[in-house]
């Protein structure tokens, strides 16, 4: 069995079951502006990538007319809305009640902006199970990598490990010294997670069965 002081959660995507909300929002966006919508979960899952401009920009959108720090606050509003009708993952709960019974402690490392996360976990019910709720302090989703480091600074010798669904993960768990699992049902693709060198699972009920190996 492995041993780990810590688990470091990511959430959108991790725990909270958001890709139709995603799509949903900045496909609005799309549409005003006259521009091809995503058309899959597929496809969004093939361009999905951070910084989060970047995979605006592969959808079309001109900051030259449209600065990114003026659309990216109308995603968030029409996000707000539809993610209320969003979800955690039905193996969640179960989850983090196992690593909690297991003594593991557990934090959330996220590249949402830190009030805008701490509502969403408030809001599901699942705030308490957290030591630390680590977030931006901005709204542009941009990297997570300086939390990391700052919360490796603060934990030097931590046995930790990073549970996420993006390359951006793979990249915080280098940053955190950590080991890194994905689980491949949020906003990234099997194909792209299987090319990152960390193992790639379908259900936190896999990570489970990885940590008892």
């Amino acid at each position: 069995m492995k041993i780990y002081d810590y688990c470091i959660w990511d959430f959108n995507g991790t725990l909270l079951d958001d890709v139709g909300a995603g799509i949903s929002s900045v496909n609005t966006l799309l549409s005003e502006r006259n521009l091809p919508v995503i058309p899959s979960v597929d496809y969004y899952r093939g361009i999905f990538r951070f910084p989060i401009i970047e995979y605006y920009k592969s959808l079309g959108f001109d900051f030259d007319s449209e600065p990114y720090e003026e659309l990216a606050p109308k995603w968030v509003k029409l996000y707000l809305e539809n993610v209320r009708s969003s979800g955690l993952f039905d193996d969640v709960l179960l989850t983090i009640e196992y690593m909690k019974g297991r003594g593991i402690k557990q934090i959330i490392l996220s590249a949402t902006e830190r009030e805008m996360l701490k509502g969403q976990l408030d809001f599901l019910g699942i705030t308490d199970y957290f030591e630390e709720i680590l977030g931006l302090d901005n709204i542009h989703a941009g990297s997570k990598l300086s939390l990391a480091q700052d919360w490796k600074a603060r934990h030097e010798g931590a046995r930790a490990f990073l549970i996420g669904d993006t390359d951006h993960d793979a990249q915080s768990a280098k940053a955190l010294d950590a080991d890194c699992v994905l689980v491949c049902r949020g906003h990234q693709s099997r194909k792209h997670l299987l090319t990152l060198g960390c193992p790639v699972f379908n259900t936190l009920v896999d990570v489970k069965a990885w940590l008892e190996n």
